[in-house]
């Protein structure tokens, strides 16, 4: 995702310097491939200033301005609560702003983002085998694997297809977000009584507390990210080897998504942010099919 110090890799840094800016008509200054980097001299690097109003209203999950005076953050440590260490190591601190590690987005401020530097998330990918009406796993006629599915949600904010995953909340385990937010978004966990609450918990213990592979931890190419503030993520597979938990649980959309479904694994996939490379990573680990080119199926990414 992520290559050297100054992150120009390709495709790493894309969705970061889209315009307009995510809930806004805000355009980005405009960042060439070869000034991504931090190391490239840029004199003439003129970022728009951007922080959403919905952020300067000071909401709990949202630090307030660098420039209060009562404000003193400590960057790249645990700061009480608050986790301002990056999945990433070190990042640089520059006029009293952290600086995104992966380069420059052509905006500074913290557009959506609550936090100063990092801000974490959790990602919580559920899959199972396809099966036909026998029980049988289904096998892709060309690659000749099993089809793997995994639960996608759609997202209101934007429409598209995502993991159903979420902020960390201060002082939460990751263990522990990926289940609330997995229960929150595609079981609508937050509206059930407090008996279906109870009996919900139980089958989401079984399903969390099993082995399980954690796919990808660092910084994500988000088009909310800015100079200043960046998402960062760790995404988790959970498998249902025999889909038996998940036959027990109806999908249902709440909190922040529109819909929720089963969706099988494939490269025709478009997904949210960094969302289709964590799904291609979970595909090779699981051995699952991919692609119809069978050379891209084997090699990595």
């Amino acid at each position: 995702m992520m290559s050297g110090s100054d992150g120009t890799k390709e495709n790493s840094h894309n969705k970061a310097r889209t315009s307009p800016y995510p809930g806004s008509k805000v355009q980005r200054s405009q960042v060439p491939n070869e000034k991504v980097g931090w190391l490239v001299e840029w004199q003439d690097y003129n970022p728009v200033e951007y922080t959403a109003v919905s952020v300067l209203a000071g909401p709990r999950w949202a630090d307030p301005q660098i420039s209060e005076s009562s404000f003193s953050p400590k960057f790249n440590e645990k700061d009480g609560h608050v986790e301002r260490k990056s999945q990433n190591g070190l990042y640089e601190i520059e006029n009293g702003r952290p600086r995104n590690p992966a380069g420059r987005t052509g905006l500074v401020g913290r557009g959506l983002l609550g936090r100063w530097g990092p801000n974490h998330a959790a990602d919580p990918i559920i899959t199972r085998w396809k099966r036909d009406r026998s029980g049988n796993k289904i096998t892709h006629p060309i690659s000749g694997k099993n089809i793997l599915q995994f639960v996608a949600i759609k997202r209101k904010d934007c429409g598209e297809w995502a993991i159903p995953g979420g902020m960390v909340d201060p002082g939460e385990k990751i263990s522990a977000t990926l289940k609330r937010e997995f229960g929150e978004e595609a079981l609508n966990s937050l509206q059930k009584s407090g008996a279906e609450k109870r009996e919900l918990e139980e089958k989401l213990h079984k399903l969390f507390s099993q082995e399980h592979l954690v796919i990808y931890k660092g910084y994500v190419d988000d088009p909310r990210n800015t100079d200043n503030a960046w998402m960062e993520t760790e995404a988790v597979n959970y498998h249902d080897e025999t889909g038996e938990i998940m036959d027990n649980l109806t999908l249902e959309a709440g909190d922040d998504a529109g819909k929720v479904k089963w969706v099988d694994i494939s490269d025709k996939l478009k997904l949210y942010a960094s969302h289709f490379q964590f799904i291609k990573l979970v595909a090779e680990k699981r051995d699952a099919h991919w692609s119809e080119d069978s050379e891209i199926d084997c090699h990595g990414l």
